[in-house]
Parts: structure tokens; sequence; C-alpha cells
């Protein structure tokens, strides 16, 4: 079995998940200098969707402070702008073994906030048919599927679907964002025996997706709703 993945990582060198280039050590995801470029989120934390905050006085960043979210709390693993290429290439460009290192990190640095949630699910945020079809895959999935292997919580995708393809995100506005998800998603199961429930994602920015779906989790009867993204934005 050993020297079958030396024979594949000769034949397919894996490559970074940062940079992309071949890394310099065979039995990591990682190069050794990339591993110094990714910037993890760390305390001080917005009490409400874990932005990384500049003072340890703060409690809460400044969009949590000007508008209220509906979900109970969240976290993320990484800040955005240094992880933003490692995303990009993952979610649009067919880098599905990129999965694996992020269920991995987010189990070894999260592992506590999820035990302590005490979570019945990990529920993916899911992608619109037609986008998985095109794509191949939901990244939001692959990296649930990989931390429940990790954790043993269990992985629901089929509570959730995507009725509307929405617009992307990245350029809208907040108020744009929420009107580009009402009715996106629904609640497929009619008898839901879940009290908490954390959503996975891959990117949070106002949390306009989550907010969406805690809503519709809301009326479903789950009282606890929280998420873990990959990647975040800087809090003020």
């Amino acid at each position: 079995m050993a020297v079958g993945k030396k024979i594949l990582d000769l034949l397919f060198p894996r490559r970074c998940v940062v940079c992309d280039q071949i890394t310099d050590c065979p039995q990591e995801q990682v190069c050794r200098k990339c591993r110094e470029k990714i910037l993890y989120i760390k305390e001080p934390c917005c009490l409400k969707c874990g932005k990384q905050l500049k003072r340890e006085e703060q409690e809460y960043c400044g969009d949590c402070e000007k508008n209220s979210h509906l979900f109970l709390k969240g976290t993320a693993l990484y800040d955005y702008g240094s992880m933003a290429d490692s995303i990009f290439r993952f979610k649009y460009a067919g880098r599905m073994e990129y999965a694996e290192f992020y269920g991995r990190e987010l189990y070894e640095k999260k592992s506590a906030w999820l035990s302590a949630v005490g979570a019945d699910a990990l529920i993916p945020v899911p992608a619109h048919p037609s986008r998985k079809r095109k794509r191949g895959y939901n990244q939001a999935e692959l990296v649930a599927v990989q931390l429940s292997r990790l954790s043993g919580i269990p992985v629901n995708t089929s509570l959730v679907s995507r009725t509307r393809r929405t617009q992307p995100l990245k350029n809208l506005s907040r108020q744009e964002r929420q009107n580009n998800l009402k009715k996106a998603f629904k609640i497929r199961q009619n008898d839901v025996k879940l009290n908490t429930i954390v959503i996975i994602d891959d990117i949070y920015t106002t949390g306009s997706t989550i907010d969406a779906m805690t809503e519709i989790l809301h009326r479903a009867g789950i009282k606890r709703v929280c998420f873990m993204a990959l990647t975040i934005g800087r809090g003020i």
C-alpha cells in the first residue's frame, strides 16, 4: 500500500493548495513557505459571526453591531484574503481534492467549537441543480463530508434544496443579496427531528446566505442554527 502511494505521488505529484505549484514535501498538501502565508482567524473574534477583531475589548464586528442576524453564531477558519485564490480553484477549477485538506483543517482547528455547539447534523449550503451539474460537485458538500468523517457528525443533504439559481453575490450590496436570496431555499422534509445544526459554507461575507437558510430552518422547527465557513472577511 505504501509503495503504491509513493508511485502515485511520483506519477501525480501533489500541488500546493495555496500556490498551486508542486509541493516541496510530497506528503503534504501545502508548501513549507506557503504555510506561513495562511492567515488563520484567531481571538479576538466577533461573538456572533466569528470575524477577526482588532481590539480585545470588542465583542462584535461593525456588521453585527449594525445588522441583526437570524443564526445563533458562527466561526471561520481563514482570513479570506490569504486563501482567496485557493478557494477560487476549489470552487471553479475542479480542485475537488482540496476538500480533504479543508475538512482536516476545520476539524483540527475548530473541533472544540463544534463540540461545544453540540450539532445534530452538518448541512452544506446547497447548490442549484443546474450549477451543480455544470460544476460537477458542490464544494460545501465535499467539505462537510470530510468534516463528518473526522467528527462523526452526520451530513444531511436532503433537508434543504436550492430552488432558485441566484446571481453571484460577490458584487451585490447587502440589500441586493437579501433580495437575490428570497425564496432561494426550500425545506424538503415535513417531520424534522433536529435541534441544532451547523451550516457549512466556503465564504462568509455579509451572512445573507446563512440568514436565508436559517429562516426556513427555523420554520421547520430547528431552534439552533450555527455555521462554519472556510473563509471570512475582517471585522471593523
